[in-house]
């Protein structure tokens, strides 16, 4: 087929913890990509560096620079995105993941042979590079127990922390009832009939509201295994990698998430919401406390009590960092 008789593709980057993996990422795109496509780059409030270069490869490359100077929930950043598409399919990428070759002409052809909603590449994470399975699909949806009238959220991965050599050869493209905004093929025309994502999911469990609108709708959502993408958490590299990583996974954030999730879809608070609530801020644990504890040379004793004013000084920062961020933001819309 010639590119004017293609499916047109529109790819949406988006950032989603940290800025410092913006190059590499890009690059990928560029490199490995050989399916035509449009290229709409949403820059949330990423650091001078960050925003010049891209400026300087929306230049060069021709794609669409969208800037704004405060940071964005990766819902915001993709609405914004998508306001602006036309295409039959739209591509929802997240700004610190590597792709492979093929992996967009693959994800198309899955979508075309198989008229899926969302097309789902095999996710990897970390490195190296495309060799431990981050989601294979999985399951996401609501189970209702007639037993005191309870509503259950499913969310299950597959496979995740498997190694791609072991698990690849078994996968075949399939049927799936999950797939995750690292990245994610959509249907543009399946948001005329569930509207735009939702802004109230702000940092958590979007793939999940997603997934169940577009099943709820008689939408289907395919694994397409050769396709092969990785995200890559790192650490943080940078004082603005840390300030935003901090509102990324702000307990505000993540907490409103939850309740809003569970309000909408009318879900029992069980044994699932509550261990997430009591764990409000494991990912600040793990990113940026622990690994400082590490280095500290300290006792165990000492580890538990410095490591409990830490985190003590964490949940107090955490509030401010999203407080300034309330009025920054009212600040903009004046």
């Amino acid at each position: 087929m010639s590119a004017n008789t293609l499916p047109s593709v529109t790819i949406i980057v988006v950032p989603r913890e940290r800025f410092s993996h913006t190059r590499e990422s890009l690059e990928s795109i560029y490199q490995y990509t050989d399916y035509p496509f449009q290229l709409i780059y949403i820059d949330g409030g990423s650091p001078r560096e960050i925003r010049d270069y891209l400026a300087t490869q929306a230049e060069i490359q021709k794609f669409t620079l969208q800037r704004t100077d405060y940071y964005l929930s990766p819902n915001q950043a993709r609405n914004l995105g998508l306001n602006q598409v036309s295409s039959d399919y739209v591509v929802f990428l997240d700004n610190d993941v590597i792709v492979t070759p093929g992996w967009l002409t693959n994800l198309v052809n899955c979508a075309e042979e198989t008229k899926a909603a969302i097309a789902s590449p095999l996710i990897c994470q970390g490195t190296p590079l495309h060799t431990e399975i981050h989601c294979a699909g999985g399951k996401s949806g609501v189970r209702e127990e007639n037993q005191g009238g309870r509503r259950r959220i499913i969310e299950k991965i597959h496979h995740q922390g498997r190694k791609v050599v072991d698990i690849l050869p078994q996968l075949q493209r399939q049927t799936t009832g999950l797939a995750e905004f690292h990245c994610m093929l959509v249907r543009r025309e399946i948001f005329d009939k569930i509207g735009s994502l939702d802004e109230k999911l702000l940092n958590t469990k979007e793939h999940i509201d997603l997934c169940m609108q577009v099943a709820q709708v008689g939408g289907e959502i395919y694994l397409e295994p050769t396709s092969l993408v990785t995200y890559v958490p790192g650490k943080l590299q940078t004082w603005a990698d840390i300030h935003y990583y901090m509102l990324r996974w702000s307990d505000g954030w993540e907490l409103a998430s939850l309740q809003h999730l569970q309000n909408k879809w009318q879900l029992t608070e069980d044994e699932y919401f509550q261990n997430k609530y009591k764990r409000l801020g494991w990912r600040r644990n793990a990113t940026i406390i622990y690994p400082l504890l590490r280095k500290l040379p300290l006792g165990k004793f000492s580890v538990r009590v410095v490591g409990k004013i830490l985190r003590t000084i964490d949940k107090i920062l955490n509030y401010f960092i999203g407080l300034n961020y309330i009025f920054h933001i009212k600040r903009q819309r004046m």
